[in-house]
C-alpha cells in the first residue's frame, strides 16, 4: 500500500488523506484499530490531526459546493454510480473504493438535487460478507450496518451518539444487545443494559 500524501500540503487532500478522517472517528473506540491502520498508510500523527482539519473546514466552510461536491473534489469520479429507488424516493447511489478495506465501498446516496441523504462504508458489489450466527461473530471493523441488521433481523435502528454514527437494538445468542457503527462499519457491541437500552425495547427480547 502506497502511503498517503502529505495532508498539509496545498491541494493534496485526496482519498488518503480522506481514510485518516474516517480513522480519527473510528479511534474513539478502537484505538488500536486505528493507529495500526494509520501506520499502514505512512501516515504520521500530525498529519491525520492536519486531514481532520482541513476536513472539518471543507465541511464548515460557507462557500462549500455542497456534500456530494466535496466528496467527487476528494475522492474523484466514483467508481459507479446507480438510480437507486428506497421506498417512493429516487436516488442515486455512487461507490468509491477505500484501500484500507479493499472489500468495501464508501457510499454516498444523493437525492435528485444533490443533497446527500447518506454516507457510509457498505460491502463492495460481489465481495463476500462475514458469516454472522452468533455475538462472536460480531468483531470490530468485520460488518456493516446492513450486514448485522440482515444477519439478526429483526433489529430496531437507533441515533448514534454523535455523527457520522449509528447504533442497532437486537438479540444474538438469547441477549439483548447493542451494536455501534462508525461510518457504517462495526466497532463494538455492548449488553443493551450497559448500552442504557432496556432489554425490553429490543426487537425479539
Amino acid at each position: 500500500m502506497t502511503a498517503t500524501p502529505n495532508p498539509g500540503r496545498p491541494g493534496a487532500f485526496g482519498p488518503g488523506a480522506f481514510q485518516l478522517v474516517l480513522l480519527r472517528r473510528m479511534a474513539d473506540f478502537q484505538p488500536d484499530l486505528a493507529e495500526a491502520a494509520r501506520l499502514r498508510l505512512g501516515a504520521s500523527h500530525a498529519e491525520q490531526r492536519e486531514a481532520n482539519r482541513r476536513w472539518q473546514a471543507m465541511v464548515r466552510s460557507p462557500r462549500s459546493r455542497g456534500a456530494l461536491a466535496r466528496y467527487r473534489s476528494v475522492l474523484g469520479p466514483p467508481e459507479s454510480a446507480e438510480r437507486r429507488r428506497i421506498g417512493d424516493l429516487e436516488c442515486e447511489a455512487l461507490l468509491w473504493p477505500v484501500p484500507l478495506w479493499p472489500e468495501l465501498r464508501f457510499e454516498v446516496l444523493a437525492a435528485p438535487d444533490g443533497a446527500v441523504w447518506n454516507e457510509w462504508l457498505v460491502r463492495a458489489p460481489g465481495a463476500r460478507g462475514p458469516v454472522l450466527e452468533t455475538d462472536a461473530d460480531l468483531r470490530p471493523w468485520s460488518a456493516t450496518v446492513d450486514e448485522v441488521a440482515r444477519a439478526f433481523a429483526p433489529a430496531r435502528p437507533m441515533e448514534g451518539t454523535a455523527p457520522t454514527r449509528w447504533r442497532l437494538a437486537f438479540t444474538a445468542s438469547g441477549r439483548p444487545l447493542v451494536a455501534e457503527f462508525t461510518y457504517g462499519l462495526l466497532q463494538r457491541v455492548q449488553p443493551a443494559e450497559e448500552a442504557g437500552v432496556p432489554g425490553a425495547g429490543v426487537p425479539g427480547a
